[in-house]
């Protein structure tokens, strides 16, 4: 009788949780709390004694997609969403495992955005933690399970919630202790203490959350220390988004003096820097602490102590916070990488030249056999360093760039061309200045890449000091000189190979990978292809893609063809919704006997086609960008159509497209590019 009145207390307490839990939020007890399967895709089922849904291969075949999407929800404060999951599988060795992700689908965009995703199976329950940063803007929350190849596979959720706050942030009071985690250590671990639990010979204290007993906070002991420096780190969940700010949290010590506690970051690389250290002897009251804390890129907080035998005494932990507004009213503005990025086409942005002599100039050429237009419209400008004019061996002409905060990790990337020069190697070489302009440290130069193509370079670095990019253009004789071209500089915080970058969003497309959601309306010869490099008739087609220089892009190859035959190139079915659309896309068009490329949108259950852009007949040596402005409330798609001219020099090509919501000329402003070739903004109704 005990027994079960103790089981019923136990499924009112659980149920008043799920109903007293957050919207965007469910425990999978009795419902789904809102949440409904898509029904194009596998039902998610609910477990017959609740506390959580799955779809598995016992009812499901081998690659087949189940999608759960939320009602409605609004963030209007920052906060945190944690999804409780299982991904379990046969084998460990799979080419094709389960895949779990989660998407944020906004109202008038056409396409869900990818905010986490991981095919890690486990025996046990994980934990994923997001922020989300507060935005006016209602979304839904999206989850889609993948099941792998396999014959045994299951995707199980057990909770999902979003709580105003940070995921950083924790009182420990949560089964699940927010998604922080203990790294293993034989001798010396963090605990969970409070609660009436009573297992450590050191007298331990009452929580600082609620003063009592019945409060938890973390704990390491000293009393298994075996070993000289005996560590524990209690690590947080990996921030997600951009933030900084004050992080403050309480400790306590005993016997402060043989151990030491300290707080440090870690990036994706493994990069660690300490942000804290205790530095009096600890006593047995709470105290407070305050830390600066920046993640600019994902980062973990890791609270670490080292003991120097077994009589160090503890350290508890509880109570963490953090606040956007910094530490003892600190008014330090974060780094703008806008203020360090440059498409040259109104100006030098932040960018200048030493006093030595002008051998950077802004430029703006008709693209020709010999030179190719900017790299960021095909028609606008970009810097040239015209060594062939300075008569001067060992000329040496440097573009410096903005002071960039010393401790933070760049990915400096940035478009170049070479022109004319015998010897390539070192023709264009970039340089990390420390601000005294002493101490100097080339980190790229060019060895040997195709001529007259825009190359794409990307750099990471970091440096303790602050510093400066610098950009250097050398013609090493008199008789080998040449033009040396340089567009589009981007500065962005974290490693420019970093695997926790997000990935582009899904209406973006540059082929380095695959066709993306684009599909043929039919596969021969004389369809769209792929290609990398030159095409293979001289005269037509472009030297490389748009994206890198040395990537992929999409094309006809007229010589496969005869003259009016069509290829067209369809894009996955795009969601309707009110407001404007803007597609931006690269073509080439280059050949005397180019034909016609046309760009259609075809709105569901229509059989008639919209025209929404053309362009008839050989454009340019050089990519050209395209930004077409169009409404439609309507499941659509849009289709790319080329055909071919009169002769094999009429190859088509495009690359880099993408989709997004809201008016082109928005876009501009917020990507601070100049609509460069405005004679091809479309604004279409329908």
């Amino acid at each position: 009788m005990l027994l079960r009145g103790a089981l019923l207390m136990l499924q009112a307490l659980q149920l008043a949780r799920a109903l007293d839990l957050p919207a965007g939020s469910c425990a999978f007890e009795e419902n789904t709390c809102g949440f409904d399967s898509v029904f194009a895709f596998l039902p998610w089922i609910l477990n017959e004694e609740g506390h959580y849904i799955y779809v598995d291969t016992s009812f499901a075949k081998q690659g087949e997609k189940a999608v759960l999407l939320s009602s409605d929800l609004q963030a209007e404060e920052w906060s945190c969403l944690r999804l409780v999951y299982q991904i379990t599988a046969s084998s460990e060795s799979l080419s094709n495992p389960s895949k779990l992700s989660l998407f944020a689908r906004f109202e008038h965009e056409s396409f869900d955005r990818l905010l986490w995703s991981t095919k890690e199976a486990s025996d046990s329950w994980l934990i994923a933690s997001l922020d989300l940063q507060n935005s006016p803007k209602k979304f839904k929350i999206l989850i889609e399970g993948v099941l792998g190849q396999e014959n045994t596979a299951s995707i199980a959720l057990f909770e999902i919630k979003m709580t105003t706050g940070y995921c950083i942030e924790c009182d420990f009071e949560e089964n699940h202790l927010c998604g922080f985690v203990n790294r293993w250590n034989p001798n010396v671990n963090w605990f969970v203490g409070g609660g009436n639990i009573r297992n450590s010979p050191s007298i331990l204290p009452h929580d600082h959350t609620f003063k009592s007993e019945l409060g938890h906070y973390m704990y390491v002991d000293s009393i298994y220390v075996k070993h000289f420096q005996e560590v524990a780190q209690l690590i947080s969940p990996m921030t997600t988004v951009p933030m900084s700010g004050c992080l403050s949290f309480y400790y306590q010590l005993q016997q402060g003096n043989d151990n030491v506690f300290s707080l440090y970051t870690r990036d994706v690389t493994g990069l660690y820097e300490e942000i804290w250290k205790m530095s009096s002897p600890g006593n047995t009251a709470w105290a407070l602490a305050e830390v600066e804390f920046s993640a600019p890129y994902p980062m973990e907080a890791i609270f670490e102590v080292a003991f120097n035998g077994p009589k160090g005494g503890y350290v508890a932990l509880d109570d963490i916070s953090f606040s956007p507004v910094h530490c003892q009213n600190q008014t330090e503005l974060p780094f703008s990488v806008v203020e360090a990025s440059c498409n040259f086409e109104e100006n030098f942005c932040n960018f200048y030249q030493d006093k030595e002599g002008l051998g950077w100039s802004r430029v703006k050429v008709k693209p020709n056999m010999y030179r190719a237009g900017d790299h960021t419209t095909g028609v606008g400008s970009y810097l040239l360093a015209n060594t062939k004019f300075t008569s001067q061996p060992g000329y040496i002409g440097r573009l410096y760039g903005p002071s960039l905060p010393g401790n933070l990790q760049y990915c400096l990337s940035f478009y170049y061309a070479i022109y004319g020069f015998l010897k390539m190697s070192d023709t264009l070489a970039v340089y990390i200045f420390e601000e005294n302009h002493v101490v100097q440290e080339k980190i790229w130069s060019v060895l040997e890449s195709p001529r007259g193509i825009w190359m794409q370079a990307e750099i990471t670095f970091k440096k303790p000091m602050p510093t400066k990019v610098v950009f250097m253009s050398l013609c090493k004789s008199f008789w080998d000189c040449g033009l040396v071209a340089l567009d589009d500089i981007t500065i962005q915080l974290g490693s420019c190979w970093s695997p926790e970058r997000p990935p582009p969003p899904p209406g973006e497309c540059t082929f380095e990978q695959d066709e993306c959601a684009f599909t043929q309306e039919r596969r021969n010869r004389s369809s769209w292809h792929r290609r990398r490099g030159e095409t293979p008739t001289s005269y037509t087609g472009p030297k490389g893609d748009h994206t890198t220089g040395v990537g992929y892009y999409m094309y006809i190859e007229a010589s496969n063809m005869v003259y009016g035959q069509k290829a067209r190139l369809l894009s996955k079915p795009l969601r309707g919704v009110t407001g404007k659309h803007c597609l931006t896309f690269f073509y080439h068009m280059y050949g005397a006997g180019t034909g016609l490329l046309s760009v259609y949108l075809k709105k569901e259950h229509d059989r008639e086609e919209s025209l929404l852009w053309r362009r008839r007949g050989e454009q340019s040596i050089s990519w050209l960008r395209v930004l077409i402005e169009y409404r439609c409330e309507r499941q659509h798609q849009i289709i790319f159509e080329a055909i071919r001219g009169l002769s094999i020099r009429s190859d088509i090509a495009i690359d880099d497209i993408k989709f997004q919501a809201g008016p082109c000329a928005e876009i501009e402003d917020t990507t601070q590019q100049s609509s460069g070739y405005s004679e091809d903004l479309n604004e279409i109704e329908y």
